[in-house]
């Protein structure tokens, strides 16, 4: 019993590290897929936009309608109101809809800023329902039954969209009938504001600059990532409509979109500025959301997608991107579980499978690191200084683990949750949100440490390859663990 016991341990493990490889190894396809079709990309969206070299008529633009969701965003709601009105459109041809579901003063300060916009000529008005049902995604489907246009942007409120977002996104849908959904890429208004957001920013680069790239030039399944982002209001009806039975709801529609034979196209040269958590109980709240959301979505959709007729490498890199969030109780299994491992293997000389494993978990670590280098190198010219911060996003997406970890197996076993939105400062820094106490800062923090014990044993037994990733884990989830308690402790309701 104790020999069969040790053989399944033992190949849970390694089939855990195999797993991790090949989501690591994915990353080296995106990072493949993104350097083959860029220059066509380019080509394309320079051929659209400068049409036949003549000034577009204004008359012939569509319709649009611009949805400003919002609930409870008093620090940033007044900026992304005249953010959006500032955006050059044709007269008359521009509704701004300001979905409104706030239960605190924002509601208030709406109002006012809303009707001054009025009274200076910009076609917008609040929407405001008896209740959050479907929280943003019903605040969306409400807003679209009353919306005229034929194209539909979408706005969170931490964001603000630049001048050109309409002008620069209208003539491709123009250009093709059957285009769907734009999406264009998340800046960053505070990236400069701690490490934590500097690492962050990085993340976010790396998804919207070689993966969002990647899927889109290679004619694979593409995300509306929530916001900044203009979809053709037929194309949504078409795919039918915003639902609510995820946390992704954005996620869920864009493959239903897709499913139904809407196309789909990235705008990497369209930079959209957001702020980033700065508090790392809301990044993990985002982090979890976003988790939970896409599990969900996969479990919706996987089923269908797996028998259809879609090309297999199409299917293939839908099941990574669906259920890109597996890697995090991966990662989790593997820190827990190795200092049984070793203890298995005292006996035996297991230098040659400790070697095989560290080099299993090397290339699997070093494959997303070199998709955000690439992307820092594609984004900035000096992304030689913006790489040095490298090292702290692998600490926070080691650290955040547990935390994701409980939300895909929250999405496994269908508990279901509310849509717990990512509180901002903006420029106001007035109101402080509640942000939920941070109970696993306790778990992430003795995790850490027993991490940390388990690399002291590893180098006690001479295994130095593991070295590198136990320290990774024991420093990501310590620094995590106690970052959580810093924020609660200087956050005040």
């Amino acid at each position: 019993m104790a020999d069969l016991f040790t053989f399944m341990l033992i190949a849970l493990y390694f089939f855990t590290a195999g797993c991790l490889m090949l989501y690591g190894l994915n990353c080296y396809v995106m990072v493949f897929l993104f350097k083959r079709g860029r220059t066509s990309a380019q080509e394309y969206r320079r051929k659209v936009r400068s049409g036949s070299g003549k000034e577009i008529d204004h008359r012939v633009l569509p319709f649009v309608t611009t949805q400003i969701p919002i609930y409870n965003e008093f620090n940033v709601s007044e900026r992304v109101l005249r953010a959006v009105c500032r955006i050059k459109y044709p007269a008359g041809k521009h509704e701004i809809q300001v979905l409104d579901d706030s239960t605190d003063e924002t509601a208030q300060l709406i109002d006012e800023v809303v009707s001054e916009l009025q009274k200076a000529g910009h076609h917008i008005y609040t929407i405001r329902r008896k209740n959050r049902v479907g929280f943003k995604a019903g605040a969306l489907a409400g807003g679209l039954e009353q919306a005229i246009g034929e194209l539909v942007a979408v706005f969170d409120a931490d964001f603000v969209p630049p001048e050109n977002f309409l002008m620069d996104t209208a003539p491709f849908f123009m250009a093709d009938k059957h285009l769907g959904l734009a999406q264009a890429r998340w800046g960053h208004l505070n990236r400069k504001r701690s490490l934590l957001t500097r690492a962050q920013s990085m993340g976010i680069d790396g998804h919207f600059m070689v993966e969002q790239s990647a899927r889109n030039w290679s004619n694979l399944f593409m995300n509306f990532n929530g916001t900044a982002g203009i979809w053709r209001k037929e194309a949504i009806m078409d795919g039918g409509g915003w639902q609510w039975d995820t946390l992704t709801e954005d996620m869920d529609l864009s493959y239903r979109v897709q499913f139904a034979g809407w196309d789909t196209i990235y705008l990497p040269d369209l930079v959209v500025p957001a702020e980033i958590p700065e508090d790392v109980r809301a990044f993990k709240n985002q982090q979890f959301r976003w988790a939970k959301g896409s599990i969900q979505t996969a479990k919706k959709l996987l089923p269908g997608l797996l028998r259809s007729s879609v090309p297999l490498f199409k299917k293939i890199e839908a099941v990574f991107h669906l259920t890109h969030y597996f890697v995090h109780p991966m990662m989790t299994l593997l820190a827990l579980l190795a200092l049984p491992v070793l203890f298995l293997f005292q006996a035996n000389p297991g230098y040659f499978v400790f070697t095989v494993l560290a080099i299993i978990l090397g290339i699997s670590m070093a494959a997303p690191s070199m998709l955000y280098i690439v992307s820092q190198r594609a984004a900035y010219r000096n992304w030689l200084s913006r790489i040095i911060y490298l090292p702290f996003l692998v600490v926070i997406g080691v650290g955040i683990a547990i935390s994701n970890s409980r939300a895909v197996f929250e999405a496994i076993a269908g508990y279901e949750s509310e849509f717990v939105r990512t509180p901002k400062k903006g420029d106001r820094e007035m109101k402080s949100y509640r942000v939920r106490l941070p109970w696993s800062a306790v778990f992430e923090i003795l995790t850490g440490v027993y991490c940390a014990w388990s690399l002291g044993y590893y180098f006690a037994a001479g295994k130095y390859f593991i070295g590198p990733f136990l320290a990774a884990y024991s420093a990501g989830f310590l620094f995590i663990g106690l970052l959580s308690l810093v924020h609660a402790a200087g956050i005040s309701e």
